[in-house]
């Protein structure tokens, strides 16, 4: 079974790349069944956020285009995409998805949301059904890695975040941010992490827009449960988020529109409702929800995603030394599920080898039967024991060796005690087959009788 990472993210494909690979949670399943039908794909897993988009898959034919999932489900250009396009396999798949579940990937090092969205990514393949046992284990090792990122070292303690850096922004904008008005349009968790810290820096007034009302009244009782600001959030209905959103210093947006929700000839219309004062957007959103042409107009400042990746990376230096840790600790935990895998590698011929000794002991006794047949029941199960003793003692060596020769990644020598063992023949063992040399001296069942009757076994 091959393993195969494939995909880009924000360190190498712009964000006009990433908007087009992005893909919504109500396209996953579809997605992924497109996946897991690729030729030569045995099991898929898909983590599309703002930052990256990775297809996760487990190959039965190492050559399966699993690439052009990009091309032929997404409807990307192969000479635009393929520049962008990293590819992982085997130990590097493992290695890259462990550094990315423990935030080691993000734009913001230590963030903790992307390991939620790691494991909301292997939720919806779970319920495709497009995991099965090879992703299974890894994606598990893949939880128990960050969380021990998380617990032993301080990665995360720093304040770096896409929440911090909004409030850094703003604050730069409009010195203090006492008073000022928030708008949240949309239901992200980022952009409603961002607002808190707007507001736990003094910020007001918090309005809430979103298409679905229900998700805008909950987001604002959570805000309220919070006790964040003076007042309580102010609901909008989406069809009035336009003619709102001129009421606002600061708007955060985070949608899943397709197309930009403000565009140019809306910023100069707040502008002009305003008398000129500034607005700040920060836009989360993959695909961006703010035409960036409104960027060029004077009095509004606009950050997407890529923009706050340069400031975030000014506050860095705090994290180098904790991430120098992490990398360390997550070296480890490549190397422990490695030598797991390799070990699970070998489990059909320690199988084998346990079934065709069995198969051997089984018919020798076959044979012994007449000889035997004036044994009592508990002659008989200290004979079972006897021989199953024998068998167990006969196979530890091999499959020690097995075992071993898995972890040291060392193929030829399990090839020979494969080889050595007959593991690749059928099984079957028959009573008039030929007695293995190493089992000539094996004691004979007579003898075997003879120490029962004299009371030694």
């Amino acid at each position: 079974m091959t393993l195969i990472l494939l995909g880009i993210n924000h360190k190498t494909a712009p964000i006009a790349l990433r908007e087009q690979a992005a893909i919504s949670r109500e396209r996953l399943t579809e997605a992924l069944q497109a996946a897991a039908e690729i030729a030569g794909v045995r099991e898929a897993m898909i983590l599309s956020t703002c930052n990256r988009v990775e297809v996760l898959a487990t190959l039965e034919n190492p050559q399966a285009n699993v690439e052009g999932l990009f091309y032929q489900h997404l409807g990307m250009d192969a000479m635009e995409l393929r520049p962008h396009l990293y590819e992982y396999r085997d130990r590097e798949a493992v290695r890259h998805l462990f550094r990315v579940a423990a935030s080691l990937d993000s734009m913001v090092v230590g963030e903790p949301q992307i390991l939620g969205q790691v494991k909301d990514a292997y939720t919806a393949a779970r319920e495709a059904g497009t995991i099965a046992a090879g992703l299974e284990p890894l994606l598990q090792s893949a939880f128990a890695a960050a969380k021990k990122v998380r617990t032993e070292t301080e990665i995360g303690s720093t304040s770096v975040s896409i929440a911090s850096v909004a409030v850094e922004l703003a604050q730069k904008i409009f010195g203090s941010l006492h008073g000022r008005t928030v708008f949240l349009v949309g239901a992200g968790k980022m952009s409603e992490l961002a607002a808190r810290h707007l507001v736990q820096h003094g910020a007001g007034r918090i309005l809430v827009a979103n298409r679905t009302l229900e998700r805008t009244e909950r987001m604002a009782r959570r805000f309220a449960d919070a006790g964040t600001g003076k007042m309580s959030p102010q609901v909008v209905p989406w069809e009035e988020m336009r003619t709102t959103a001129a009421l606002a210093d600061i708007v955060i947006t985070s949608t899943g529109a397709k197309e930009p929700i403000f565009r140019k000839a809306d910023g100069q219309a707040f502008l002009h409702k305003r008398k000129n004062r500034p607005m700040f957007f920060i836009d989360i959103a993959v695909p961006r929800d703010v035409d960036p042409e409104m960027n060029r107009l004077e009095g509004i400042f606009l950050y997407d995603i890529d923009d706050l990746q340069a400031v975030a990376a000014a506050h860095m230096e705090e994290r180098t030394r904790e991430a120098k840790d992490a990398e360390a600790l997550i070296a480890a935990e490549v190397e422990r599920f490695e030598l797991k895998r390799k070990t699970v590698d070998v489990a059909p011929s320690i199988v084998g080898l346990q079934q065709r000794a069995e198969e051997m002991r089984q018919a020798e006794l076959r044979r012994a039967q007449a000889r035997l047949a004036g044994l009592s029941k508990e002659q008989m199960a200290a004979v079972e024991a006897l021989t199953r003793g024998l068998v167990n003692k006969f196979l530890h060596p091999p499959m020690q060796a097995l075992k071993q020769a898995a972890r040291e990644g060392d193929a030829e020598t399990v090839e020979a005690i494969q080889e050595m063992y007959v593991l690749g023949a059928p099984h079957g063992y028959r009573g008039d087959a030929p007695v293995p040399e190493s089992m000539e001296d094996s004691v004979t069942a007579e003898e075997v009788a003879e120490l029962l009757r004299k009371g030694r076994l």
